[in-house]
């Protein structure tokens, strides 16, 4: 059985959906979860959850795409724990137009966010992680990361986090400090459910087992690649799609 006793782990984007089915399993499993968003109900509510199960997690509200609000969280959380051993960098947003169509206040947005706001909170957390020897960082890119309509902007960003998650498995390896992407499919969630049922219907027929994903098929992966259990797994972009993307 997995078992994150003692683990200190920061959760970006925690607020609701797949963020907070994240810190949920892993603050079940018994690490100490700094919930983080901007969002401080949806934060508030996430906490409210996992101490009413007798897990442990504060809130940190925190807008990643602010290079110094994203490195205060990540120094504050090490400071007042003595270490971070876990960083899943879940925060995304979206702002879908044609390519054509888009302009670069979209583009910014989501640049800012999903791409910029993964290397704000991995800059620091890899220069504590590597002075502790050891640490386990997940970034959450997504199968739009091969491309997908309308997404220009969102596909560029994964791509950058698989990048940038490669890059930082070969620079932190002999650190002992391991770091993989989980490209997300389909999966149940606030955002998705917003999508027209033609829509929905279409995403579903693309996925051999023919259903959406849960949160929790997400958080379960995570789960296992922050723990001991998965030391030697370093660099390696991960599908949760249901055989979406074969």
């Amino acid at each position: 059985m997995i078992s994150l006793n003692g683990k200190v782990a920061v959760v970006t984007g925690a607020a609701r959906g797949l963020g907070q089915g994240i810190a949920i399993k892993l603050a079940s499993l018994g690490a100490h979860v700094v919930v983080s968003d901007m969002n401080q109900e949806g934060a508030e509510m996430t906490v409210s959850q996992i101490l009413e199960k007798g897990y442990s997690a504060e809130i940190k509200i925190c807008n990643v795409a602010d290079k110094d609000e994203a490195r205060l969280l990540i120094e504050d959380t090490a400071k007042k724990h003595g270490k971070l051993d876990i960083l899943v960098n879940n925060a995304g947003i979206n702002r879908d137009s044609l390519l054509h169509k888009m302009n670069h206040e979209q583009w910014d947005a989501v640049i800012g966010v999903n791409l910029t706001g993964v290397f704000n909170t991995m800059q620091p957390a890899s220069a504590i992680m590597r002075e502790q020897e050891n640490g386990r960082i997940v970034n959450i890119s997504s199968a739009s990361w091969l491309g997908n309509v309308g997404q220009a902007n969102y596909a560029a960003a994964k791509a950058g986090v698989v990048g940038i998650t490669k890059t930082a498995a070969r620079e932190l390896g002999r650190k002992n400090v391991t770091c993989n992407a989980i490209c997300p499919g389909f999966i149940d969630t606030d955002m998705t459910r917003g999508v027209p049922d033609k829509v929905w219907d279409l995403m579903i027929s693309k996925i051999p087992m023919g259903r959406a994903g849960k949160p929790e098929d997400v958080a379960n992966c995570i789960a296992f690649l922050v723990s001991d259990q998965a030391s030697y797994i370093n660099g390696e972009v991960i599908n949760v799609g249901g055989g979406m993307v074969l």
